[in-house]
């Protein structure tokens, strides 16, 4: 396990997201009718929901707004005090920082501290969350993909050695990355601290932009069944792309997106991080197995479309163009490895 170098908040694990939407009730039906993410709390603004897996109070607030964005994501930190230590951390960084106390920010969540990180995202770190009732052995409770929890978050940058490098100092460690043949050729990279494949990925372009919200199943059967569902009830313009399995993260998928455009990756079968020697797999950007092992073509929407996020008075990020395309790579040559 990676631990968090001194002076840094000591992250946990990524926790929740935030997203602004702008039809709360159409949103429903996506994410709790068709997804199976259960309602902890409702009102005629808002959406509090997890995944059976999961105790505490949430892991996705939808909240009603005039444009659809990313409001913020957050993550859990493992003490009280690592709020002060996120506070000093990105404040010496020259990064806008805002302490949230409980019960003026998210529902069910304790003290907060929300920033503007190095890379322009809205980034909120707590400690303390109400815990919710056991749902793992309730199958009578399931339906659509069934989805377990939160898995990561994916951010679009134009400058992946520049998020590398941030989330580094704070503690992430690296499964893999997409790499091209120039000494700082990264087109991705994927960073985790729970002992999973990642919390955290990074996909080159323009940004800061949401990619996707990667939510976890526990079986391959659930990620089928959630591209039947949407193909019986003729709403399968809700899917992007797959089902297919990854080459990085070597995990089964299914992408889909909700009715305001924002991308969910129903996600399953990756692999454990947790030894201390644990190498990155560096892959080559020329090899077409990286974002499907099977070779299938990724589309160009998956690429290139994305959702935007706010700041922390709500307003759009601007955003910057990407130096690197990783779409425009030539396919052919081996992998890294």
């Amino acid at each position: 396990m990676t631990t968090a170098p001194p002076g840094a908040p000591d992250v946990v694990r990524s926790a929740y997201a935030q997203l602004a939407v702008t039809d709360l009730a159409r949103s429903r039906w996506f994410w709790v009718d068709m997804l199976g993410l259960h309602v902890q709390y409702e009102d005629e603004n808002t959406l509090y929901l997890r995944g059976t897996d999961e105790l505490t109070h949430h892991s996705l607030v939808l909240r009603r707004g005039e444009t659809a964005a990313l409001d913020h994501i957050a993550y859990r930190v493992r003490t009280p005090g690592d709020l002060d230590r996120a506070w000093a951390f990105f404040s010496s960084l020259g990064c806008p920082v805002r302490r949230v106390p409980a019960g003026a920010g998210a529902r069910g969540i304790g003290d907060a501290v929300r920033v503007i990180d190095p890379l322009g995202f809205p980034v909120e770190f707590f400690h303390h969350t109400e815990r919710a009732e056991r749902l793992i052995q309730r199958y009578d409770l399931r339906r659509g993909a069934e989805v377990a929890r939160l898995d990561h978050f994916n951010l679009c940058t134009p400058d992946i050695p520049a998020a590398y490098r941030h989330y580094r100092s704070l503690g992430f460690g690296c499964s893999e990355t997409i790499e091209g043949d120039g000494e700082h050729e990264m087109y991705a990279a994927w960073m985790y601290r729970k002992q999973t494949v990642h919390d955290v990925a990074f996909t080159g372009g323009a940004g800061p932009r949401l990619h996707h919200l990667g939510v976890a199943t526990h079986e391959s059967h659930q990620v089928l069944r959630t591209a039947d569902l949407f193909g019986a009830l003729r709403e399968e313009h809700h899917i992007e792309r797959g089902p297919g399995r990854h080459g990085v993260s070597n995990a089964f998928y299914l992408y889909l997106r909700d009715p305001d455009g924002h991308r969910v990756e129903i996600y399953t079968s990756d692999y454990y991080t947790g030894d201390p020697d644990h190498e990155t797999y560096r892959w080559s950007v020329r090899d077409d197995r990286r974002r499907d092992f099977w070779g299938s073509a990724v589309i160009e929407s998956w690429y290139k479309e994305a959702s935007p996020v706010l700041d922390l008075e709500g307003r759009p990020r601007p955003v910057s163009d990407s130096l690197l395309d990783e779409s425009a790579v030539r396919i052919g040559a081996d992998g890294l490895g």
